[in-house]
């Protein structure tokens, strides 16, 4: 660490800390020099009571009984050593705080001896352990070791601190520790760094210095993993979920939906179930969502009541673009139980289960809404139990703050709840975020354990947070908000839950080193691990069974062969009376033009009978055409003219 220039405020502080603890110890000399002269004064009447009495002479020893009764007075000098016959087995027995190691440790450190003493007798139980590491008191003091009781881990907890402080090595060795004592334990594992828990650690010079001088007895071990991945993205068993089972609440805060959409979601979900319309994918919520606001289905649309057309047509288009981005990979059968995570191996270790998910990196609010949906499920399966000597599964909660981010009130309470009631059921939940503040009020305050690794302060927003941090931790003999900028990597500010429920004292924690690979397994070994998963076989292959979508395809489908067929028919109608019409008017033009030719017919037989008698009366004889002749008529007008003298004269 860089030491801090002459008008660093932390030099001042330093050297104020300094006169305080060359004051103390000014004190605590005087003090021991007032005891010691009291211890000779009664030595002395002692003497002289004897001599009174004509008791024989003592043996010369007056000079050393001043020092004699001083012992316990002055047991907390910084200077006093003790045997090790007198102080025990070092190693095994708590050291008390009048112990002369802890005066030593306490030499130049923020604690003083009894502060000392106080957090070792603060972290010492009469029951299973998690051990977490040793004090630091500016070097570490191994025999204050800092410890979480087992039973407590369902008390949940807090893992935080800045990138590179340590907080995923400290996930590590907590969850090493509770799989060796039988207790399963889930993790994501967004980068890959867990994945070496399944493999043993490799041991160097610098490893062990560090080990030894906290009083870890290190050595290489593996655990028992099981891999598995979001939707089959990346390595490990797929872990699928239905859309029905993932709920409306939890695809609201993935969709970014507002409150008034998520109710309106609600009531599709609601729709679907009430109508036996399986939600399997996110296929089948398009189809009920396209059914709805399609010809067909928007009389059932407006039997929902509160969920308008342009509501739904949000939604139908956010879901389009979540599809588009690639997540409905992650929703399908066969769905995964959960309780598979409650697992233990043959042996009796618990089963770290490790959700791999570096393929959904640019998905956050769907990794983190997921791994809440785990949860749920988990609260959702799981009996009450009360409290347990060892917790059914602990959960660790990597990346918190995405989980609530631009959370609604409705999920925000969700959360709450679960966390709240979930401890009953056995199940610990640890979050492992950047700061404390990345995590609500409501559910800082469930949380019994807290690991705070290392804090910046480069802007005036990180003071703020800074400060506020300290101000949640009980009062200690630490400058809090020093300390957590000064912590190194793999140190961290510890407070746990007692076996009583009350909160141990703060402690600056040197961490334990985990006992597997601190960097991630070999691809192969993971190929390995997860070909030989008894899992694959059951979750390994995606089914496609009828649902929603075939279901309402179907459906529509009959409904447009419907429609057309009832067009036909209509068509054909219409066809028909134009037909029926187009054939009255030829039979109505046909009788005109019967009529009008039987008219004329009449009319034509009629003339023709008229024309035949005419011919008939004015057909003349021989006699009279010879008579009616032209020639016949001038003879006889000559004859006639003759006889009566009217010819020419």
């Amino acid at each position: 660490m860089t030491a801090p220039s002459e008008s660093d405020p932390a030099v001042a502080a330093a050297e104020a800390e300094l006169e305080r603890l060359r004051a103390e110890a000014a004190a605590a000399e005087a003090q021991l020099k007032a005891a010691q002269a009291k211890a000779a004064l009664a030595a002395a009447e002692a003497e002289a009571a004897k001599a009174r009495a004509g008791a024989e002479t003592a043996e010369p020893e007056a000079s050393a009984a001043p020092d004699a009764p001083a012992a316990p007075e002055a047991s907390a000098a910084p200077d006093q050593e003790i045997s090790p016959e007198q102080d025990g087995s070092a190693a095994e027995q708590p050291v008390s705080a009048g112990s002369p190691d802890l005066g030593e440790a306490a030499e130049g450190g923020p604690l003083d001896a009894d502060e000392i003493g106080a957090i070792i007798d603060g972290y010492t139980f009469e029951v299973s352990t998690l051990d977490l590491g040793a004090l630091v008191n500016t070097d570490a003091v191994p025999e204050a070791q800092i410890r979480i009781p087992l039973g407590m881990m369902n008390r949940h907890g807090l893992v935080a601190g800045a990138t590179g402080t340590g907080k995923t090595r400290t996930l590590q060795g907590l969850a090493e520790q509770l799989a060796a004592k039988g207790v399963p334990v889930f993790a994501a594992d967004i980068k890959g760094d867990l994945s070496g828990v399944a493999t043993p650690g490799v041991e160097s010079e610098k490893l062990l210095a560090r080990t030894r001088g906290i009083g870890q007895d290190w050595k290489p071990e593996a655990s028992a993993t099981e891999y598995f991945a979001l939707g089959g993205i990346g390595k490990g068993v797929p872990v699928r979920a239905t859309v029905s089972g993932f709920g409306p609440l939890l695809l609201s805060k993935v969709l970014g939906l507002n409150e008034t959409q998520e109710s309106s979601l609600g009531l599709v979900f609601h729709y679907a179930d009430k109508q036996g319309l399986a939600l399997v994918d996110l296929a089948d919520l398009r189809a009920v969502l396209t059914y709805l606001t399609s010809d067909e289905g928007k009389g059932e649309l407006k039997e929902l009541g509160g969920l308008s057309p342009a509501t739904a047509g949000v939604i139908l288009r956010e879901l389009i673009t979540f599809a588009d981005d690639g997540a409905d990979v992650f929703f399908g059968e066969p769905e995964f139980e959960v309780s598979e995570f409650l697992r233990t191996a043959a042996d009796g270790r618990g089963i770290i289960s490790l959700l791999e998910v570096p393929g959904v990196a640019d998905k956050p609010a769907l990794f983190s809404t997921f791994l809440m949906y785990l949860l749920a499920e988990l609260f959702e399966m799981l009996p009450e139990v009360g409290d347990l000597d060892k917790p059914k599964l602990v959960f660790f909660f990597d990346e918190a703050h995405l989980l609530f981010k631009d959370a609604s009130k409705d999920f925000l309470s969700a959360i709450v709840q679960t966390v709240r009631l979930i401890r009953s059921k056995g199940v610990g939940v640890f979050f492992v975020t950047q700061t404390p503040k990345d995590v609500p009020g409501d559910v800082l305050a469930q949380l019994g354990s807290r690991v705070q690794h290392a804090l910046r302060a480069f802007t005036p927003d990180d003071a703020k947070a800074l400060r506020a941090t300290v101000g949640t931790y009980p009062k200690s003999g630490y400058d809090l908000e020093r300390v957590l900028q000064e912590l190194g990597t793999g140190e961290a500010i510890v407070t746990v839950m007692s076996e009583k429920g009350a909160p141990t004292p703060v402690a600056w924690t040197r961490l334990r080193a985990p006992q597997g690979l601190m960097s991630p397994s070999a691809e192969a070994d993971i190929d390995a691990a997860v070909a030989a998963s008894p899992l694959l076989a059951k979750y390994g292959t995606a089914i496609d069974r009828e649902s929603a979508r075939e279901v309402l395809t179907a459906k529509m489908a009959a409904a447009d062969e419907a429609a057309a067929a009832e067009q036909a028919a209509l068509e054909k109608a219409k066809a028909d009376a134009e037909f029926a019409k187009q054939q009255a008017a030829i039979d109505k033009a046909q009788a005109a033009a019967d009529k009008k030719a039987q008219q004329e017919y009449e009319r034509l037989l009629k003339k023709t009978s008229e024309s035949s008698r005419t011919s008939r009366s004015s057909q003349k004889s021989p006699l009279e055409e010879i008579l009616n002749s032209k020639t016949t008529q001038t003879v006889l007008g000559g004859v006639i003219r003759g006889l009566f003298g009217t010819g020419k004269r």
